[in-house]
C-alpha cells in the first residue's frame, strides 16, 4: 500500500510481488487470519487506482508491456502518459479516407507501334523480271558488299527486317555493307491486289527472280539473309547459282516438302484468305508460324503489334497466292556427303551456312533436318533460348552471331576515323589470296601513316561470344 494518501504512483513490480507473496506463500510467522486480512487489504489498495495497460507498437519500441497508474487528479495528465499516447497516435492511421471521393476511372492504353518505312535511310526501286516486277529496298552505300534479304510468309522487308537492321549492333555493320531487301510479288506495303489471271511464281521461279535483282544493281555476288520461306528461296538460288552467293544466314529454314498436316492447314488458310479475308483462324496460324506457342505470356506487346499488322496491313488475296506457292514447294534434294572426292558434285550447299532457330519456334525440327543435310565443315547450327521469332525477341544474339560468322568468312571491317588515302581498304573479300593481299596492303598503310590518328575497329571476338546459345 502506498506510504501516504497523497501518493500518485507506485511501482507495479514491487506491488505485484507483494501481492503474489501474500496470496501464494504462507507466512509461517503470522497467523492464518492475519495473512488473509493483509491479503484483502493489499488487494483493495491495489485495485483503488485506475490502471491502464497498453501495448506499444512494435515499430516504436520492443514488445514489452508498459503499465502506468493514472493519478486521481484527472485534470493533470502525467508527462509519461502523454508522451506514450502521442507516440501511439503518431503510428496509428489517423487520416481518414472518408474525405476522398472516387468520381471517375479512365483507362489509358498506349498507342500501338506499327512497322513503318524509314524514308530517310531506305529507298525503293522496282525491278523488272520475267514473272512481273519486284520491289527492292536499298539500305546503305551501294559501293559496299551486298547483303540480300528475303522475308517470310505474311511479312515484307519492313515488318521482317527493318527493326533488326536498325538495332544498334547492326547499324555498325551497315557502315560496311549495303542491304538489298527483296519483297515477294504483291507482299510489299500497300500493294494492290494482283489480277485474277496472274500466275504466281513457284518457289524455284521466285529464286530465279533474284538473278534479275543482281543484274539490275550490277552485283556479282551477295550474302544471303533469309527467314522461313525467304530462307528456302535463297537456298534454292544458292544451289543453282553457287558463284553468286558468298554465304548464307538461314533462319527457320525448311528443306523438305510440306507434310500432310501443314498442307491441310495452309490450304484452309488460302481458302479463308480468298473468300473471307484475314480470319481469326488464319491469324492464329500466322502467329504460331512466327512465334510458336505461349507468346502472349512472354511478350504481350510484340504479339499485339504483329496481330494488328496482320489484320490491317496485309493484302489477304496476295498472301493467299504466296502461301499456296510455298505449300507446293519441292524438296531441296540435298544430302550430306562425307566423301571428300564427291563433295564437288553439288549434292549439298557449297557455300558457308549459319542455320539459326529459336528454342520456342515450331521449326526447330526442320532446322535440325537441314543441318543434317549440310556439309559440317562449312555450316553451323544455332538455337537461341527463350524465343520463337529470333529477329524480334533476341536481336542482340543474332546480330553478334551474324557478325562473327562474317568475320570467320574473311570480312574484316575497318572504320578509319580519319580518311588517309583513297585506296584504304574497308572490307576484305572471301578469297584467301585476296585476304593475304589485303593484309599486306593494310600493313603498308599502317606504316605509312604512323603519325596519323585513325581507328581500326574490327569486329570484336569475346571469350564466350554467343551467350545462352547452342552451337554445333
Amino acid at each position: 500500500m502506498p506510504a501516504g494518501t497523497g501518493a500518485s504512483y507506485r511501482s507495479l513490480g514491487d506491488l505485484g510481488e507483494d501481492v503474489y507473496k501474500s496470496t501464494t506463500v504462507a507466512d509461517q510467522t503470522q497467523s492464518t487470519g492475519q495473512s488473509v486480512l493483509e491479503s484483502v487489504k493489499k488487494a483493495f489498495s491495489f485495485a483503488s487506482p485506475k490502471v491502464e495497460i497498453r501495448k506499444k507498437d512494435p515499430l516504436i519500441e520492443d514488445h514489452r508491456e508498459c503499465v502506468s497508474i493514472v493519478s486521481r487528479d484527472r485534470n493533470k495528465m502525467p508527462a509519461a502518459a502523454s508522451a506514450e499516447e502521442s507516440a501511439l497516435l503518431g503510428t496509428m492511421p489517423s487520416d481518414s479516407m472518408d474525405d476522398i471521393e472516387l468520381k471517375n476511372i479512365q483507362l489509358q492504353f498506349p498507342e500501338l507501334r506499327y512497322p513503318t518505312r524509314d524514308e530517310k535511310l531506305i529507298r525503293e526501286e522496282r525491278v523488272e523480271t520475267d514473272k512481273g516486277t519486284l520491289l527492292v529496298a536499298i539500305h546503305g552505300n551501294q559501293g559496299k558488299p551486298a547483303i540480300l534479304t528475303y522475308h517470310d510468309l505474311g511479312l515484307n522487308y519492313i515488318s521482317s527486317f527493318q527493326a533488326f537492321f536498325n538495332y544498334i549492333d547492326m547499324r555498325i555493320l551497315l557502315e560496311n555493307f549495303c542491304v538489298y531487301h527483296v519483297n515477294a510479288p504483291g507482299q510489299e506495303e500497300g500493294a494492290p491486289t494482283l489480277p485474277e489471271n496472274y500466275t504466281y511464281p513457284s518457289m524455284d521461279e521466285l529464286a530465279e527472280q533474284l538473278q534479275f535483282v543482281l543484274g539490275h544493281f550490277g552485283l556479282k555476288s551477295a550474302i544471303g539473309f533469309g527467314v522461313g520461306a525467304g530462307a528456302n528461296i535463297l537456298s534454292r538460288f544458292a544451289l543453282v547459282h553457287p558463284e553468286k552467293v558468298n554465304a548464307l544466314c538461314l533462319i527457320n529454314c525448311v528443306s523438305t516438302q510440306a507434310g500432310w498436316i501443314e498442307w491441310g492447314y495452309q490450304k484452309l488458310n488460302v481458302r479463308h484468305l480468298r473468300s473471307q479475308g484475314m480470319t481469326q483462324g488464319v491469324l492464329d496460324y500466322l502467329m504460331w508460324h512466327h512465334f510458336g506457342r505461349g507468346t502472349e505470356e512472354r511478350n504481350h506487346d510484340l504479339v499485339q503489334v504483329y496481330k494488328s499488322y496482320f489484320e490491317r496491313r496485309v493484302n489477304p488475296t496476295n498472301l493467299a497466292l504466296f502461301i499456296d506457292s510455298y505449300v507446293r514447294r519441292t524438296d531441296l534434294n540435298i544430302v550430306r556427303e562425307l566423301d571428300p572426292t564427291r563433295k564437288k558434285e553439288g549434292l549439298t550447299l557449297g557455300v558457308p551456312v549459319i542455320n539459326i532457330t529459336g528454342s520456342l519456334s515450331p521449326h526447330v525440327e526442320d532446322t535440325v533436318t537441314l543441318n543434317g543435310r549440310l556439309d559440317p565443315t562449312n555450316s553451323s547450327w544455332m538455337k537461341i533460348s527463350d524465343c520463337g521469332m529470333v529477329l524480334e525477341e533476341q536481336p542482340g544474339k543474332v546480330s553478334e552471331a551474324f557478325r562473327l560468322f562474317l568475320q570467320g568468312e574473311g570480312y574484316v571491317v575497318k572504320a578509319p576515323r580519319k580518311l588517309v588515302t583513297s585506296t584504304s581498304l574497308e572490307v576484305a573479300p572471301l578469297s584467301p589470296t585476296k585476304i593475304s593481299d589485303y593484309r599486306l596492303a593494310s600493313l603498308y598503310l599502317e606504316i605509312c601513316n604512323q603519325k596519323s590518328e585513325w581507328l581500326s575497329a574490327t569486329i570484336h571476338i569475346t571469350e564466350n561470344p554467343i551467350s545462352e546459345a547452342v552451337v554445333c
